[in-house]
């Protein structure tokens, strides 16, 4: 007996469609392993920007000082120059309300002590001008009176060749007339006149001879006093110019010490201005860490913390060193957010959902402190912009676009544990023109 209930339930005379749809799942796994697979490099990262100035900066005290008010709060929205606090002086050597004013009358007090040397240089000039215009009176006199006791001199050398000859014709008149006399061919008065004129002839010469040395002897003694003149002379001038550059000394030491003033009063002037703390740029103040009115800020200390409000953002990511050279400049990321939701397809990059688009402008040479290596990633602006909501620090994970390969290579490259393709980062024409 045949019961319809028992075909209705177990299917015993039904046609079986397995091995159809078995050739059907091999024909889908065919299709599926032909299919195109974009290899990838998954890395971590974070936001930053390329250009320092963009960075969170620092708020330090430019001087140590205490506190005596405060201009903002944490999360105050400031602009450059903005006054954040101000600060009163704690070091003693500040502390008097009129320094500059009492450093200038300083300033002042040697500018007159300046003054007081340069007239006094200005009169030893006019010393030394006196002093070399009467040595040359001195000397020219001096010359004069040696040139006319030359001329006198030879006066008295032509004289005394005169006497010589007077006294050599004389002598030998003498000598025959006392031959004569010897011979009694003349008187013994003829003689004695003869032997006088001699004798007067000789004194005359004696006479001449003395006045010759006593001129010799007045040109020496005008030569020594000539000499004196000279050492007398040179004596002052050395003085005074001596004097004069004691007083030039004393004139650029003043001008040394009015330097140091003046550094000093523009030095006290910079500081004062360093009593209002400002704002380096446009941004957000966080992270103060002084919490109220009196408090003593140390030199440098810091104060808190301003994020800049307009920033061209980047992001770090950290490449492991064994697929490093897979990285090149140029090259495509894919970046994912923390905070946007993402349907990621690893190896269908155009099909993913809240990713955003970005080329990798520098890889950084030098391995960091994580043992990874750090590659700098920009937004494309050929494509869809960053979320403006992002902001420093923000966690991503970058997605660095491979070759396109068939999914069958993917993974017999997997098996076989090969590393993937190299990427070659092709430049458009009116980027080469750019360069």
């Amino acid at each position: 007996m045949k019961l319809k209930s028992v075909d209705h339930i177990y299917h015993i005379h039904r046609d079986s469609r397995v091995k159809r749809w078995f050739f059907i799942f091999i024909g889908l796994c065919f299709i599926v392993l032909l299919l195109p697979w974009t290899q990838n490099i998954k890395a971590r990262g974070t936001v930053s920007t390329l250009y320092q100035g963009q960075r969170p900066q620092q708020l330090n005290s430019p001087i140590p000082g205490r506190i005596l008010k405060w201009y903002v709060k944490n999360g105050d929205y400031v602009k450059k120059g903005d006054t954040l606090l101000q600060l009163a002086e704690v070091k003693e050597d500040y502390l008097d309300p009129l320094l500059v004013e009492r450093t200038q009358q300083q300033v002042q007090a040697k500018i007159g002590v300046r003054d007081y040397y340069q007239a006094k240089v200005g009169t030893t000039n006019s010393q030394l001008n006196a002093l070399n215009a009467s040595r040359v009176l001195k000397l020219t006199q001096l010359k004069v009176k040696i040139g006319q006791l030359n001329n006198k001199l030879a006066a008295e050398e032509a004289e005394l060749a005169a006497a010589n000859n007077e006294l050599k014709l004389s002598e030998d008149q003498y000598n025959r007339q006392k031959k004569m006399y010897d011979d009694g061919l003349v008187s013994l008065t003829q003689f004695q006149q003869r032997s006088v004129s001699f004798q007067n002839v000789l004194a005359k010469k004696t006479v001449i001879e003395n006045k010759l040395a006593q001129t010799r002897q007045e040109i020496r003694t005008v030569n020594i006093e000539q000499d004196a003149a000279i050492q007398d002379y040179a004596e002052k001038v050395s003085k005074t110019e001596g004097e004069r550059f004691q007083n030039l000394g004393q004139i650029e030491g003043s001008n040394g010490d009015i330097a140091k003033l003046q550094n000093q009063i523009a030095n006290y002037k910079a500081r004062q201005g360093l009593y209002f703390v400002l704002a380096s740029q446009d941004g957000q103040v966080v992270s103060l860490n002084k919490a109220g009115i009196g408090e003593i800020l140390k030199d440098t200390e810091s104060i808190g913390t301003i994020v800049p409000n307009k920033v061209k953002y980047a992001v770090e990511i950290y490449i492991k060193p064994v697929d490093l050279p897979l990285i090149k400049e140029g090259q495509n990321v894919m970046c994912i957010f923390d905070g946007f939701p993402a349907i990621i397809f690893s190896g269908w990059p155009n099909s993913s959902y809240g990713t955003f688009k970005g080329k990798v402008v520098a890889v950084e040479s030098n391995i960091s402190s994580n043992g990874l290596f750090k590659a700098l990633v920009i937004e494309d602006s050929a494509d869809r912009p960053w979320p403006p909501q992002i902001k420093m620090g923000t966690g991503v994970q970058g997605i660095a676009i491979l070759n396109d390969v068939p999914v069958w290579y993917e993974l017999w490259r997997n098996i076989n544990g090969f590393p993937p393709d190299y990427y070659t980062v092709k430049t458009s024409k009116s980027d080469e023109k750019t360069k």
